[in-house]
């Protein structure tokens, strides 16, 4: 399949210089930007910030180990460590990495599509902030997610407020000035949002832009897209809401087994926490 093969753009984009720089100070402006000059503005405060009323909701609904798909700064895995549960977040951004696991996180520097410790035995995975469009193939990701969890395991996912199906090769874009133009606007979430700008200068050109990262593929999907690709690969709905202008999906898998265990992963996330993640090579398994 095309996706194994995505980790490898997908970590030298999200490890580009802008969306490190956007982590280290806490604040954008940080976008994606389409080939057309479009852009999607990204919410690093909110990302850099702790877990709000809507995160700790999401986080009252997982169940069991939690695995944080594209963690990103670890404000989830952060909040989940504070209350005691067992939690991981994996990311390939080492400056992700490093923030989270500064913040007293367990986190990797990890595709979702590298081994993983606990595969098979996650009670949870969390798709938020955008990260259904992680390779740009909804279907592989899902995929990818049934190996993942425990058989029942749940996925929570923050999915777009509009009824929307899009694939897209992106960069991340630092912009510096001149994005006078707006496209619609239909929330304020994070990537997968609709809060985007039109990106253009005011004459239809593309708005000047700053540091940019490499083009990756992306994917932007509403609620009933997630459900089309889902319900093929045997997982239904178990709760539909929205919060704070943010739309969120629980799915259950089917898939079945009288042998899973809860992962054993407190002493392996801990043990592997305190290695050094390199930029270039993930942590290996433990």
């Amino acid at each position: 399949m095309s996706t194994v093969a995505m980790p490898g753009t997908a970590e030298h984009s999200w490890s580009a210089d802008p969306y490190a720089d956007a982590l280290r100070a806490g604040r954008g402006p940080l976008f994606l930007r389409r080939s057309d000059g479009w852009l999607l503005p990204l919410e690093v405060e909110r990302w850099c910030a702790r877990a709000d009323a809507v995160d700790r909701e999401v986080l009252d609904r997982c169940e069991g180990a939690v695995l944080d798909v594209g963690c990103g700064p670890g404000r989830l895995v952060v909040e989940l460590a504070a209350r005691g549960r067992t939690a991981l977040g994996i990311d390939v951004s080492s400056a992700a990495v490093a923030h989270t696991v500064g913040l007293g996180g367990p986190a990797l520097l990890r595709s979702v599509f590298e081994p993983l410790p606990g595969e098979g035995r996650w009670g949870s995975a969390l798709l938020v902030d955008g990260n259904l469009g992680i390779g740009g193939d909804p279907g592989a990701l899902l995929e990818r997610l049934t190996r993942l969890l425990a058989p029942g395991g749940l996925l929570i996912a923050e999915t777009d407020p509009l009824d929307i199906d899009e694939r897209a090769s992106v960069r991340l874009v630092g912009v510096t000035g001149g994005t006078g133009g707006t496209g619609g606007t239909g929330g304020t979430g994070g990537a997968g949002s609709t809060g985007a700008t039109g990106g253009t200068d005011g004459t239809g050109r593309p708005g000047d832009q700053g540091t940019c990262g490499t083009p990756f593929p992306w994917a932007r999907l509403g609620t009933p897209a997630l459900i089309r690709y889902a319900r093929p690969l045997g997982w239904h709905t178990v709760a539909q809401w929205s919060a704070g202008g943010r739309c969120f999906l629980a799915l259950r898998n089917r898939r079945t087994s009288s042998s899973a265990e809860p992962p054993k992963s407190t002493a392996v996330i801990n043990s592997q926490r305190a290695r050094k993640p390199s930029a270039d090579r993930p942590v290996a398994a433990g």
